[in-house]
């Protein structure tokens, strides 16, 4: 299903003339090597580009080159056809082991005049001139290097530029290169288990590039490397036959889709793709901007009224292009596994009912916001954060609970366990209730009903002053009880949050006789009309209780003491406001 969809994906951007026909790949190419006639280096240039930003370091140049070879390792000589580093076009690496980079070199030149001595180019024939005049022995002093060398030693990609064009568009080296591609038939007939049709199979599929922390030279989705993997006498890939067309192209559409920074989303060690049937980008820019909070020129109220007709089922014009909730559209994550690749999940349905399962998500955790945060929703890292020790050196979340939170979220199905336990976690280290830790409780035990959950009665955006559930009206009592004593006591380093918060949540009977006789010496110190106001709300939250408070809370009774605290607190803090600004 994964390999189908993504050579479909493929065709479509090829159609689009977005995608090269196999046997080419977009490359990362940093300097070009100016040949003459003669095969001489006249000049090495730097042909990165700048981001379109002005910030930022150069970037290498994407180029659309002949394939690279697969299975390419330290002591494999597998030389790429036009391009190339500096090992196998100059003879020359960082290491200055001078004999595996000639033996890399001579390798280069070998394929080159396999493919190139028969060609009527003047273009071939520089090129073949170069790699017989070039010495990999003198290379370090030749002049053209001088200012290059250190980049071209730490790896940049190289192509080579004759008479004013790069050599992959001379019409002739394009057609010898074609030609020598589509001949390659180097594995054995049989049925491809994507395309369902004959043909040669690929015993080693292409790398995937540009999943952080995978090899930065590639990864390989579909990998057999060991006997234990194999049946039937089938080696490597063969034990799952695909074809070579299939191979390049579900390669060729995970490379574009990783390429475009703006459009992958990345949570924990996951790298999440989006793409829409039919290769519209828009689809992928809606998404992201409504998931991850990624930058846009539409408004918030705007994004949200967009969303809303999608819900619904009605197409939306965004980017100038309408949206069809009825798109078919997938989701990949994707984590590092060493020289290969983890599937995390794999999610196919129309866009419309993606983005209804993220709207019901964003529902869930909408809460009162403090005056000082500019989410209007909380996008999913910010989420995920509420999960880490912000103080600790990886801030990263948990990959598993990261990429579960994800797929429950895509899949509008209850949320992991990990991520409650995470959030409790934080909250009694730092006694302190955010936003975002407030909205995960909230939304967590909307979603996932049991038998000791909290009443949706406190499972409110805001405070919910009739509610008479006890856990609840304790976590607003504390609340009322602190600011009891930061009235009396203006500048106080430490409250009563920072020594009895988590004793109060989970143990009530001990610690609430002495706070709220603690409070009864601060309200001495308030003058009449403070002391009147904190009187009431404590008469009127006590009454709530009864004569006892209770032994023990269990955890989803700790969350309604949170919640009530939270609520309490941002309620005081918006009057408090409102008066000043009156």
């Amino acid at each position: 299903m994964i390999l189908q969809a993504l050579v479909e994906h493929y065709e479509d951007l090829a159609a689009q003339g977005k995608l090269a026909r196999p046997g080419w790949s977009d490359a990362n190419i940093s300097c070009a090597l100016y040949i003459n006639d003669a095969g001489e280096l006249e000049q090495v240039a730097d042909i990165r580009q700048i981001p379109e930003n002005g910030k930022g370091k150069p970037r290498p140049q994407k180029m659309m080159l002949p394939s690279p070879p697969t299975g390419r390792t330290s002591l494999a000589v597998k030389p790429a056809f036009l391009w190339d580093n500096s090992k196998y076009l100059l003879g020359i690496d960082s290491k200055g082991k001078l004999e595996q980079s000639t033996k890399s070199f001579q390798g280069s030149r070998s394929i080159h005049h396999s493919l190139l001595d028969a060609v009527d180019s003047p273009a071939a024939r520089a090129v073949l001139a170069f790699f017989d005049r070039w010495d990999p022995g003198t290379a370090r002093e030749h002049p053209a290097l001088a200012d290059r060398l250190e980049d071209i030693l730490a790896g940049a990609n190289m192509v080579f530029r004759y008479n004013g064009i790069f050599l992959q568009d001379d019409p002739h080296i394009r057609e010898a290169w074609q030609n020598h591609y589509d001949t390659i038939e180097n594995g054995p007939e049989m049925v491809c288990l994507v395309t369902g049709r004959k043909g040669a199979a690929e015993a080693v599929h292409p790398s995937i590039k540009g999943v952080p922390g995978a090899q930065s030279s590639g990864a390989a989705l579909v990998s057999f490397n060991g006997d234990a993997f194999c049946s039937y006498g089938r080696e490597q890939s063969l034990n799952a036959p695909t074809s070579k067309y299939a191979a390049f192209a579900y390669t060729s559409a995970l490379n574009h889709l990783l390429a475009d920074r703006d459009y992958v989303g990345r949570i924990g060690d996951t790298t999440v793709l989006f793409w829409a049937s039919g290769g519209q980008r828009v689809y992928q820019s809606f998404f992201v901007a409504s998931l991850f909070g990624a930058p846009t020129s539409y408004s918030a109220s705007d994004l949200q009224k967009m969303t809303l007709d999608l819900c619904q089922g009605k197409p939306v014009l965004f980017d100038e292009t309408r949206l069809d909730p009825g798109t078919t559209f997938y989701i990949l994550g994707l984590s590092p596994n060493a020289a290969r690749l983890s599937v995390r999940f794999f999610l196919k349905n129309s866009f419309g009912a993606f983005v209804r399962n993220v709207h019901a998500h964003q529902e869930r955790l909408e809460i009162i916001r403090p005056s000082f945060d500019k989410f209007e929703t909380i996008p999913l890292w910010k989420l995920l954060d509420e999960t880490v020790n912000q103080n600790s050196r990886d801030k990263s979340p948990t990959p598993g609970m990261a990429g579960e939170t994800l797929r429950a979220i895509l899949s509008d199905t209850s949320y992991p366990a990990t991520l409650l336990h995470g959030v409790s976690l934080r909250i009694r280290a730092e006694r302190e209730i955010t936003r975002g830790r407030a909205a995960i409780l909230k939304a967590y035990y909307l979603k996932n009903p049991h038998s000791d959950i909290p009443p949706k009665e406190v499972l409110t955006v805001s405070l919910n002053p009739d509610s008479a559930n006890i856990p609840y009206t304790l976590g607003r009592l504390f609340s009322v009880l602190e600011a009891i004593q930061s009235q009396a006591n203006p500048g106080i380093n430490a409250t009563i949050k920072d020594r009895y918060f988590n004793s109060a949540s989970a143990t009530p009977s001990r610690v609430f006789p002495a706070l709220i006789n603690l409070a009864q010496k601060h309200l001495r110190k308030l003058d009449r009309g403070w002391s009147i106001s904190y009187n009431k709300q404590l008469t009127e939250l006590t009454g709530k209780l009864g004569e006892t408070f209770p032994d023990r809370l269990s955890l989803p009774q700790q969350g309604a003491f949170q919640l009530g605290y939270y609520h309490q607190t941002q309620a005081r803090y918006t009057k408090k406001e409102e008066t000043e600004h009156v």
